[in-house]
């Protein structure tokens, strides 16, 4: 875990204008800058970033957060990922806990270096090759095509003793370039092979990926497990296919290099491959950073639905009722080049379009292989649907009801039954309204005045120095604002700093508040008080703030007066709490600015 500490001095060493402006072209208007939404197709800059508060927010589509949120929503980097970038570019060194896979050592960027070196020789060396370009032209892919994706050639021998002066340098070895034989011999890794560089997030250049010329064996080849590259953490082609992957809605998972370079020269530039793993949850969830729909295509032979049935057993851990997993299964004859080749790319993308639903794929599984004629037949459909629906998780619990319906059905079942025979709890009904009455329910519908304490949390968020003069044991906490407004209360008692909106947001990511902070930042992402009104909204907090305990300490005395429980002591307490009321209400002026 990264120290909160850290953040919260990154947050306040970076700005956010500098950091949306590498990827988007902002432009000034008043005190706010403002760009087309990278998140929805929109042909108006309804998307706003404030320097003040150091957050972003789309008027259009809802997207907001701080520099970090941008570049875990645009980039599809994880929280980790995203604070090391920012700490790389603003020139500070991020704490290691032990816990991280990732080097925090100058070898990394050392690492990075090798491989982008080999990477330029294989490219250069590919234009001297005509057996390799005629590899290429054979499987038709264009000049421009190859350059787009920095394919290269590596020849036979060990041509990288010509580019790396020393080497034997063990930063060969460590990047998976080099293999070290017998008897301290060493020789390149990747000989007489189309090289395929594979990118990280932030497009660099992290391993390859070799494509045999000759019948040689493995066809296949890709670089080893080295502190830069997991296999089971990467997919081909997604730093190039990030910006399609938005624009298309969806994300097309293949199973080859030459797919998705083939898809791509064909106009279908939404698609990444896995890189000979199955596809993993975290593949699923680095793509769920950029879209709300995967479709995965396969061959439509057993070998393809086999694979599809790994991915899906793989996903049932990422699922969520917002989200759509679907599975596209092409002719036997067929893979994903072939068929573009053939059929177009509009023909895939509507086969995309049609691609089964998850829930289908699995339900159709089942039923094939299980007889549902018969008792025993039904029986094993519910053995063998068990461990599968057991793993979905609280964040698809429509979609697990809709599949236990379904199975409960199949094997002439309850409901109740079948939830009992996974030894799963049934998701309770609904509790019926009490307000039957149509127009009461219109009046409850009626957005309520804002809260004192929703009216100091603003306050507090756009000015953070103001925290430390709430009296927290005033501040109600039977509302989601009012308990943010405690904890940032807490936050400033126990000393710690706060900068501003964003680095609030950030501090309280991932806890019961973090959500509420997020959409109440959102909320003010355009608003701005003169200084001079920000006192008097305080102080009129302040005094709501008094008031609402005054009141709510009177009722309660109230009550005990109505049955005649009210001591003596109570009955003066009582009294000066009617004046004290009577006096606050003397001095409050409604600001009607919230």
């Amino acid at each position: 875990m990264i120290p909160q500490p850290f953040i919260q001095s990154l947050l306040a060493r970076v700005d956010i204008v500098d950091v949306i402006g590498r990827y988007l072209p902002l432009k000034k208007s008043g005190a706010n800058y403002f760009a087309r939404c990278p998140f929805h197709d929109e042909k108006s800059a309804s998307f706003s970033v404030s320097p003040a508060k150091q957050f972003y927010y789309c008027f259009g589509c809802g997207q907001h957060g701080t520099a970090i949120g941008f570049l875990m929503a645009y980039s599809g980097l994880s929280f980790s990922e995203a604070v090391h970038e920012l700490a790389r570019d603003a020139g500070m060194q991020v704490p290691n806990d032990g816990r991280s896979s990732r080097p925090q050592s100058d070898n990394y960027e050392h690492l990075i270096d090798v491989l982008s070196t080999a990477a330029k020789f294989y490219r250069d060396t590919l234009g001297k090759s005509p057996e390799a370009l005629a590899y290429l032209r054979r499987r038709g892919l264009s000049a421009e095509i190859a350059a787009r994706f920095g394919i290269g050639f590596a020849p036979d021998g060990s041509p990288l003793q010509r580019v790396f002066p020393d080497y034997q340098n063990k930063l060969l070895s460590t990047a998976g370039m080099v293999i070290d034989g017998e008897q301290g011999r060493r020789y390149d890794r990747f000989r007489h092979r189309i090289m395929f560089p594979i990118h990280d997030r932030r497009g660099r250049i992290i391993a390859f990926g070799g494509r045999v010329l000759d019948s040689g064996e493995p066809k296949y080849l890709n670089s080893p497990e080295t502190p830069l590259f997991e296999k089971g953490r990467e997919l081909y082609g997604l730093f190039i296919a990030q910006k399609a992957i938005r624009e298309a809605g969806f994300a097309l998972v293949v199973e080859g290099y030459m797919d998705v370079i083939a898809l791509a020269q064909f106009g279908v530039e939404n698609a990444v491959a896995t890189l000979g793993t199955a596809t993993t949850p975290h593949h699923i969830q680095m793509l769920l950073r950029q879209t709300d729909r995967i479709v995965f295509c396969f061959d439509g032979d057993a070998a393809g639905r086999r694979a599809a049935w790994r991915a899906l057993e793989n996903a049932l851990e990422t699922l969520r009722d917002d989200i759509t997993l679907s599975f596209l299964f092409l002719p036997p004859e067929h893979d994903p080049d072939t068929y573009i080749r053939e059929k177009g790319p509009d023909a895939l993308r509507e086969a995309a379009a049609q691609a089964t639903p998850l829930a289908r794929f699995l339900l159709d599984n089942l039923r094939q292989d299980c007889d549902t004629a018969s008792e025993e037949g039904r029986a094993r459909l519910v053995h063998d649907a068990k461990p599968l629906i057991t793993r979905i998780p609280a964040a698809a619990s429509i979609l697990r009801l809709q599949l236990v319906k379904a199975i409960a059905s199949m094997s002439h079942l309850t409901q109740a039954e079948t939830e009992r025979a996974f030894g799963i709890a049934p998701m309770g009904e609904r509790p019926r309204s009490a307000t039957t009455n149509p127009a009461a329910r219109r009046v409850s519908m009626r957005k309520p005045p804002p809260s004192s304490a929703s009216t100091l949390l603003r306050l507090v968020l756009q000015h953070p120095a103001l925290a430390a003069r709430l009296p927290v044991g005033l501040i109600p906490d039977d509302t989601a604002e009012g308990r943010a407004l405690i904890a940032i209360v807490d936050l400033v008692d126990l000393g710690e700093p706060v900068a501003g909106l964003g680095a609030l947001v950030e501090r309280f990511r991932d806890t019961p508040h973090g959500d509420t902070l997020a959409r109440v930042g959102a909320e003010l992402i355009d608003t701005e008080f003169d200084p001079a009104v920000i006192e008097t909204l305080f102080e009129d907090g302040l005094r709501k703030l008094s008031a609402d305990a005054i009141t709510q300490e009177i009722s309660q005395l109230m009550e005990q007066a109505r049955t005649n429980t009210l001591s003596a002591t109570g009955r003066q307490r009582l009294n000066d709490l009617l004046r004290e009321k009577s006096t606050l209400a003397a001095f409050a002026k409604p600001t009607g600015l919230w």
